[in-house]
């Protein structure tokens, strides 16, 4: 070990070298239910070419290595090591915006930039981006886009992978390249935005999109030390809406005739329990806005941009309260507890530091979450409150979440289920429903588009092929088996 902190020191800084136990104790786990293993050291690197000479270090010495990007706390697996003797790459420090171009709406960004500090830089050029729900205050936009989380606003995803275009990355071969339209020209920015090119198109080099390789892979093929980022004009004029209904199949045809119709800009569905908790400060306070609520709630958000902004929203305004008319359903600015105003800031803000809001309630929470569609996602949900009946478990905590997402084409379902970490027998029945559930909804069809732990088996074990051809491409983009060793294949 004497030698392998030497090694790293002599390549990374002293400062940057890390063995403390209570550092490393604080990558060995996170809050998911996720088996505990501490690595043996964690690094910070400040740029792509230390990622480069760590990850060939590493290759030489056949040091499992597991890239972090979004500073704690963790809720899915994907950062905690699977084998002993990992080293932790922290990639948090890496804070440069390196440009913004509103002309092209674009934007490079390091790993170690949150949406916060992101959106304080494109405020300055009158953007935004497409946000994840409330994100905390430490997720990482680039680890955000990689991990291809939801938008709210799916109307304006052209595919999953939307906003993320080109990117650098150091390979788990240790070879360092630029995709998209990036590789097209010399590994140089500012050469580059000379010519005009401004890391736009994603596709390629050649015709073979690479960054898709790196999209849903935690880490497990690469490292990537920037990306770029599609942005949006700063809306100059915004409303959200909410659609209340008193059962889910009441809101699903408003939906799809909403989205068909190419309107709504933030559009997405949530139980009383979910928005509760979104919007509540404290537990007290969930509990007072389950009882005001409806038990279901579509939120519909409108913006208007640089040309006609008034005028757009209050077309759409119209537009679709026509639709929700026709369906019996009620259009309106608020309900009682909630204004649709404070849920539009509260859905496209960050959280303060420490105040994620699904932690609001019990103190803790596990996730299940895949892609369905909206007409199929029903079956999902009576099943989970059936399997929480079984297990004891209150169906009334249980927070449900759809998002649409490419343009509407199917949905993100996912489930909250809080609990107080500091009560074993919740803790306990909380994690077992976790594990069955998880296992019901992959025989009724669930897709685990992003396989976080047990999930990448329950996924990966439908398609034998495409297993197969996982572990190929694994076998040619990190032959040593170095990055994130575990995670989605078993090398």
């Amino acid at each position: 070990m004497e030698f392998v902190n030497s090694k790293l020191t002599e390549l990374l800084g002293a400062k940057n070298v890390s063995a403390d136990p209570i550092v490393l104790a604080r990558y060995a786990s996170d809050k998911s239910f996720t088996q505990s293993i501490a690595p043996s050291v964690v690094v910070n690197v400040q740029n792509a070419e230390q990622v480069e000479a760590l990850v060939k270090w590493a290759n030489e010495t056949k040091t499992p290595l597991v890239p972090v990007s979004s500073g704690g706390p963790h809720h899915k697996g994907d950062t905690v090591p699977s084998v002993p003797g990992a080293v932790i790459v922290d990639l948090s420090k890496m804070k440069k915006v390196i440009s913004i171009n509103r002309t092209h709406r674009i934007a490079i960004v390091e790993p170690g930039v949150t949406y916060g500090e992101f959106l304080d830089a494109l405020r300055k050029e009158k953007l935004t981006v497409s946000m994840p729900l409330a994100p905390r205050a430490t997720k990482s936009v680039v680890g955000s886009v990689l991990e291809t989380e939801p938008r709210l606003n799916a109307l304006h995803q052209w595919c999953f992978l939307d906003p993320i275009r080109c990117v650098e990355v150091t390979w788990g071969d240790g070879t360092r390249m630029y995709t998209g339209e990036a590789a097209m020209a010399p590994m140089n920015l500012e050469q580059q935005w000379k010519k005009e090119m401004w890391q736009w198109e994603a596709v390629g080099p050649l015709m073979l999109d690479y960054y898709r390789l790196l999209t849903g892979a935690q880490g497990s093929m690469g490292i990537v030390s920037w990306a770029s980022v599609r942005c949006e004009l700063m809306p100059q004029a915004e409303k959200m809406y909410i659609v209340p209904a008193n059962t889910l199949s009441a809101l699903i045809d408003f939906a799809y005739k909403t989205l068909r119709l190419r309107f709504s800009d933030q559009f997405f569905i949530m139980n009383r329990s979910q928005l509760a908790c979104l919007m509540g400060k404290d537990a007290k306070e969930v509990n007072a806005l389950r009882e005001m609520l409806p038990p279901w709630a579509a939120l519909v958000g409108i913006c208007g941009r640089d040309f006609l902004p008034k005028e757009r929203v209050a077309a759409q305004e119209a537009d679709i309260a026509e639709i929700a008319q026709a369906f019996r359903l009620k259009f309106l600015p608020s309900v009682p507890g909630l204004n649709g105003s404070d849920v539009l800031k509260r859905a496209t803000t960050p959280c303060e530091d420490g105040a994620y809001w699904k932690e609001t309630y019990k103190g803790a929470f596990q996730d299940i979450f895949f892609v369905t569609t909206l007409d199929r996602s029903e079956k999902f949900i009576d099943a989970m409150y059936k399997l929480a009946g079984e297990a004891g478990y209150k169906r009334d905590d249980i927070g449900v979440y759809l998002q649409p997402e490419n343009m509407g084409t199917s949905y993100h379902c996912s489930f909250t289920l809080p609990y107080n970490p500091d009560d074993r027998k919740e803790t306990a029945t909380v994690k077992k429903l976790f594990e069955k559930a998880s296992n019901e909804f992959a025989s009724l069809g669930a897709y685990y588009m992003r396989p976080y732990g047990i999930w990448s088996r329950l996924q990966l074990n439908k398609d034998a092929q495409s297993y197969q051809a996982l572990q190929l491409l694994k076998g040619i983009f990190d032959p040593n088996g170095i990055m994130n060793p575990g995670k989605l294949s078993n090398n």
